[in-house]
């Protein structure tokens, strides 16, 4: 697993808990959420290497 992937999981899962805890996610539609967040979270990260080649 890469630091990259490692980093959309830590996210993803630190946005669940905040929607459980303000009552906003049921686990009836845990799995619909995270896959959401999880996607969203995923395409908003760059990876590394781009981020690198640009300087």
């Amino acid at each position: 697993m890469t630091k990259e992937e490692e980093l959309v999981i830590k996210v993803t899962k630190e946005i669940v808990v905040k929607f459980i805890e303000i009552g906003r996610l049921s686990p009836t539609s845990f799995d619909d959420v995270w896959n959401q967040v999880h996607r969203t979270v995923a395409s908003s990260i760059v990876p590394a290497s781009e981020t690198q080649g640009s300087k």
